[in-house]
């Protein structure tokens, strides 16, 4: 061990710690293109490429399936129905036996997989898989909402209902009363690399899978499934994804557990990519509602009871159809206290693709509703409908009581948007447009002011917990590893420079690794807004058992206090004696010092009772608003938006620059979702926006003209979460409601304002362009 006195290195400068704005790790990886995707990773010699045959019918009989002509192709080598899968036939989420990997007898959807062909070149598969001779006996299909609510309304799943007070009774004693019901699209993940997996068989059963999914342990258990083997027989590796926003929760089961089953049955390599008009048909998207309503408020515009019902088309299986209804439910006061409320899900049965999670998972859907609601109250009394927000939303000691009986702690909304609200000259800019629209007759203006209160943590409770493992080598160079998976958001940087924090050393000696079940088992998926979260404090965990080891070493070996040791700049310090970290590392290894341990944390307090509808499912809430102006041509139906305003809540932020930039995307995903986004299947229940050139996502000619985000300042998370923070995954997703309230707020003012536009989303020029019409005769025929 070297002499502990203060030598003559130099002092270095900290870099990357936590509340600093540091680079995401692999910045610059995507924007040279060195990043490794799966389809990157060098493909071992001998590789197979497997390709899906696909239904073409919604609903059907499968009287025969020949495979004849697939096999002969050129350059196919095996073909797989269900017929040889060794294990279990399902690679549904939740285990009900309803998502088969390969139908057999029934179809379900158009593009359901009837079975795989692996051949020597992409190419050679996907030709192939052409070739099969399928014949149907055709059923009706149930493709839309109102189709299944009709008839024999078959759900995929359980529903639930949240209740609070006599809604029924609030209702009928209410001085105002209004019934409405809302449309909602569904969205399309669009992640800018597709759905792929590869898996190369080892020994024995063994079998190693390179797949793009957010959730490594569940694609492991259902491998394990498909290929009865044990769970420990298969691993699954992840370092990053090219974008998921919940398309990788469960989808990508599918395409590990078919590339595995080729892998195996061949003892070759396989990989699966599906083109992206296959992924579009094959993979579920956000649901897409119809939300009836109901409710009673005063004259003040203040709610005294409030009942909705939230029909889901959820798809043919369960998937995760139920953690979304019920989230939507969660969600559907956003910030606004109902002193009674009942609110339902209905998770309906459809011939469509299984609808899955989409960053927000339901929870979106609810808030839409929230702000149709107050929308709604706002035109019934003529008051502007930031003052009918503010009017309703929560309080600190009282009006504090959710629908799921979970009572709000640490409400900032009030002050959140009264500082935008003068921030962004609202009042100002209303009045002007105001202004404007009346010396205006084609180009209207609209300005919406919306807020946000989100909750943060898995409803199915046991999902909110992480594991870590950190090693420290002799040169003090540091590795880490977790459970969470890096799609962009920047987790992997986030919790190298919690890391950092721990050992006080420059995040540069941090060294983030693949996500694999080989090292951090029992994964929970990095999804509702979590991964930080959880993760972060696992590895905090396992960084300070090493560091309390270390401490423990050197209080030993100078004597002194362990209270005393300090790690700071790169050194360990006591009294009048310092010595780097490296150096310390050194000494405790050759004294037999462990520098290697595992973290484990899970979220506190929280618990939830389904069936009661009651409990604290979240740990804490994130807030924000955000002010959008819009000008709308009513010719066309075609708008811009002009300006967007946002003051975001993160906590006390553990990197600024990545949590600015998950606001912004954030923001314009979720305007994406709500004005121009839209899916569409014909009769035969064929998705026709199957592809970039039928499916509109924004572009960069879309975004705000001025775009102004700010993030809360002063504003620490008042539960002990990492450092502080709070996520900022999915809640700023929501601020995209203020595009639409603006837009609704242009189209109103066709008739003065009037009436309530009661604008579906997405708001497309086509439906901008219906209401502005429908606004018009309804002026035009009232007295």
């Amino acid at each position: 061990m070297p002499d502990a006195v203060a030598d003559a290195a130099p002092v270095p400068t900290i870099v990357g710690g936590v509340h600093s704005a540091r680079p995401h790790d692999s910045a610059h990886k995507h924007v040279s293109g060195e990043a490794v995707y799966v389809d990157d990773i060098a493909e071992p010699a001998g590789m197979l490429h497997v390709a899906l045959g696909l239904s073409a019918k919604a609903h059907a009989r499968v009287l025969a399936l020949d495979l004849t002509r697939v096999r002969a192709a050129p350059g196919v080598v095996a073909v797989v129905t269900a017929a040889d899968v060794p294990g279990v036939n399902d690679i549904g989420c939740l285990g009900k036996g309803d998502e088969p990997l390969f139908a057999s007898d029934r179809v379900e959807h158009v593009g359901q997989p009837l079975f795989a062909v692996a051949a020597t070149s992409r190419d050679q598969a996907r030709r192939a898989a052409k070739l099969a001779d399928v014949t149907y006996a055709e059923l009706p299909p149930v493709l839309t909402i109102a189709a299944a609510r009709d008839g024999a309304r078959d759900l995929v799943t359980a529903p639930m209902t949240l209740a609070v007070g006599d809604s029924a009774a609030a209702l009928a004693t209410a001085p105002h009363r209004i019934d409405g019901r809302l449309a909602i699209g569904g969205q399309e993940h669009f992640y800018l690399e597709s759905q792929i997996a590869m898996a190369v068989p080892g020994e024995d059963d063994e079998v190693l899978i390179h797949v793009s999914t957010q959730h490594p342990t569940e694609v492991q258990h259902i491998v394990a499934h498909i290929l009865r083997v044990p769970n420990g027989a298969v691993t699954v590796e992840v370092r990053r994804m090219g974008g998921g926003f919940g398309g990788k929760e469960t989808q990508a089961n599918l395409f590990a557990a078919c590339a595995a089953l080729i892998a195996k049955k061949t003892g070759r390599a396989a990989k699966l990519r599906p083109d992206r008009d296959d992924d579009f048909q094959i993979t579920g998207k956000r649901h897409d509602f119809e939300i009836d309503y109901r409710v009673g408020f005063t004259g003040e515009g203040r709610i005294t009871g409030v009942e909705m019902l939230f029909a889901a088309r959820a798809g043919y299986a369960a998937d995760l159809s139920g953690p979304v209804t019920d989230r939507a439910l969660f969600h559907a006061d956003n910030g606004y206290h109902y002193p009674a409320a009942r609110l339902d899900s209905l998770p309906l049965k459809t011939n469509t693709v299984s609808n899955t999670a989409f960053r927000g998972f339901g929870g979106p859907q609810g808030m839409v509703a929230a702000e149709r609601v107050i929308d709604e109250i706002a035109f019934a009394l003529g008051e502007d409908p930031l003052t009918i927000r503010k009017r309703n939303l929560y309080g600190t000691t009282d009006r504090n009581l959710t629908p799921y009986h979970q009572t709000i702690t640490d409400n900032i909304l009030p002050e959140l948007i009264a500082d935008l609200e003068a921030d962004c000259g609202y009042w100002e800019r209303r009045a002007a447009i105001r202004a404007h629209n009346a010396g205006s007759r084609i180009m209207k203006k609209g300005l919406a002011l919306t807020p946000v209160k989100f909750g943060i943590s898995f409803t199915a409770t046991h999902y909110n917990q992480a594991g870590a493992l950190v090693h420290v080598y002799t040169d003090g160079s540091v590795q880490v590893n977790h459970g969470g998976t890096e799609m962009g958001q920047g987790l992997y940087t986030k919790v190298a420079q919690i890391v950092a924090e721990e050992f006080q050393i420059d995040i540069t000696h941090i060294r983030p690794t693949a996500t694999t079940t080989g090292k951090v088992p029992n994964t929970s998926a990095t999804a509702a807004s979590s991964g930080t979260d959880l993760n972060g404090k696992a590895a905090q965990n396992a960084a300070r058992a090493i560091r309390d080891r270390l401490t423990a070493f050197i209080a030993e070996r100078w004597g002194v206090d362990p209270a005393s040791v300090r790690f700071a700049a790169g050194r360990v310090t006591a009294g009048d004696r310092s010595m780097s970290f490296p150096d310390l590392v050194r000494a405790a290894y050759m004294a037999r010092v462990q520098l290697s341990a595992t973290g484990f944390y899970k979220t506190p307090k929280i618990h939830w009772d389904r069936a009661a509808g009651r409990g604290t499912p979240f740990y804490y809430f994130a807030y924000g608003a955000a002010c959008s102006e819009v000008t709308v041509d009513t010719l066309t139906g075609e708008y811009v938006v002009d300006r967007v305003d946002i003051l975001h809540d993160c906590g006390h932020s553990l990197n600024p620059a990545i949590d600015k930039g998950q606001v912004e995307g954030g923001f314009v995903q979720g305007m994406g979702w709500l004005t121009m986004e839209e899916l569409w299947w014909d009769a035969q229940g064929r998705l026709r926006t199957h592809a970039p050139s039928t499916y509109k996502i924004p572009a960069c000619g879309d975004r705000p003209r001025s775009f102004n985000v700010r993030l809360l300042a002063n504003a620490p998370n008042r539960e002990d979460s990492i450092h502080r923070s709070k996520a900022v995954g999915e809640p700023p997703f929501m601020l995209g409601m203020s595009v639409l309230h603006a837009l609704s707020d242009a189209v109103a003012s066709v008739a003065d304002h009037r009436f309530c536009p009661q604008l579906d989303a997405p708001a497309t020029p086509e439906r901008v362009l219906t209401t502005i019409a429908r606004l018009r005769a309804r002026a035009a025929a009232a007295p």
